[in-house]
């Protein structure tokens, strides 16, 4: 939806948490990165309007998925104190977590499933010597499973479940253009990494990036890039 936003005429009002978004093409807005989401953000400019009678449970659940989704599953450091007074707000709705939860993350098909297997056993590459684990998906696999928009999602997390590794990487050829995922843990700035070698940008440890060259110019430049930040990733 980028370039169709762009090109609108309309006013653009900024909510946002990510660091250094481009506010200059906003009139109106906020971007604070101390926040744990823009649904947080929403949450925020509706109680600071007095107008938090307007939370009725579906858009509470909004509100839940939003959250929820971008302090995975309240487990990163965002999820802050303020962050869970507000899911008690929510849940004083009527909200039920439980179908949230159960609508997002358990309602895929059977060749997601496989598709993670066989990402995990086939093309995985670990780098002990720095901490770091990278995916690389070509074309073909998301063909030969038909895997759609979404079912990639969460993928680039399972690397950091390996003892010692920092850093972990998704590399996915969407045939149009590559698609990079960053995720970290510590005090590795993936949002840094992204921007000076992968066109991207995020937070400090979640970023996304993109790259025009193939998958395997793309990887080889992932790998040189990994080396040149060797001594942050011990």
């Amino acid at each position: 939806m980028t370039e169709p936003i762009r090109k609108a005429p309309g006013i653009r009002i900024l909510i946002d948490h990510h660091q250094q978004p481009e506010s200059e093409v906003f009139a109106y807005g906020i971007s604070d990165t101390s926040k744990s989401s823009a649904s947080e953000m929403v949450f925020d400019l509706i109680e600071s309007a007095a107008q938090g009678a307007r939370i009725n449970r579906a858009v509470a659940e909004c509100l839940y998925a939003g959250v929820m989704t971008d302090t995975g599953s309240f487990r990163f450091s965002s999820a802050s104190a303020s962050v869970h007074r507000m899911v008690a707000v929510l849940k004083d709705t009527g909200l039920d977590h439980s179908k949230v939860h159960e609508n997002l993350f358990d309602n895929f098909l059977e060749n997601r499933l496989r598709f993670i297997g066989h990402a995990l056993l086939n093309r995985m590459e670990v780098m002990y010597e720095y901490n770091t684990a990278l995916i690389s998906i070509p074309w073909k696999d998301l063909v030969k499973f038909q895997i759609r928009t979404g079912d990639t999602e969460g993928l680039v997390n399972y690397p950091l479940t390996i003892q010692g590794i920092k850093f972990a990487a998704l590399i996915i050829d969407r045939d149009e253009e590559i698609k990079c995922s960053f995720r970290s843990k510590g005090g590795f700035d993936v949002n840094q990494f992204a921007r000076i070698y992968f066109e991207g940008g995020g937070h400090r440890n979640a970023a996304g990036g993109r790259s025009s060259e193939t998958l395997e110019e793309t990887t080889q430049r992932f790998r040189a890039s990994v080396k040149e930040n060797a001594l942050q990733l011990q």
